[in-house]
């Protein structure tokens, strides 16, 4: 133990670099998003995130966006324990069969105008799950879903880059239900 001790006070420990850092840029994406979403809802973002049977790999990209690199709530972007409050459903993951009526009810106990994102390329169309006897499928097959994400995982800048598109998009006329 001794020897283990004296070793860690000599070397450094291997940790990957930190990324590198283009604060200007994403602060200025972060900075879109909230304006998008000023305008469309008069108010700051509020997400409500469904795992509906994923490998975790979104939601560790998704998580990444409130720590301290990315801290999203600094533009007003927050995820929200509650439906009721939520503006935005993002969902990881293909949806099991046990996962579709918690889906179905989240979505149904969200306040208009409500938005859905599917996150990752299993919540498309149940990526490497698919054909799985637990398995239903993407999840437009249980709520209609507004905005795919791709990736396996995407970054937590694609996220953003995404919830960006989407409220252009609603800002232009387009779909809300």
């Amino acid at each position: 133990m001794r020897k283990l001790l004296f070793e860690n006070l000599i070397h450094l420990p291997l940790t990957e670099p930190a990324p590198s850092p283009s604060d200007a840029a994403m602060e200025e994406l972060a900075t879109s998003v909230d304006e998008a979403a000023r305008q469309r809802l008069g108010r700051s973002l509020s997400i409500r995130a469904v795992d509906a049977g994923s490998c975790n790999g979104c939601e560790l990209e998704m998580h990444a966006l409130s720590n301290p690199f990315y801290d999203i709530e600094r533009f007003g972007i927050r995820f929200v324990a509650s439906p009721r409050h939520a503006d935005v459903l993002l969902v990881t993951g293909p949806v099991t069969k046990n996962m579709r009526e918690a889906l179905e009810r989240t979505y149904n106990a969200m306040p208009a105008p409500k938005w859905v994102i599917a996150l990752g390329d299993c919540a498309r169309d149940g990526g490497c799950f698919a054909g799985s006897y637990a398995i239903i499928g993407g999840v437009s097959k249980v709520v209609p879903v507004d905005l795919h994400i791709p990736g396996c995982p995407p970054s937590p800048t694609d996220i953003l880059r995404g919830l960006l598109a989407l409220l252009e998009h609603v800002n232009t006329g387009g779909r809300a239900s």
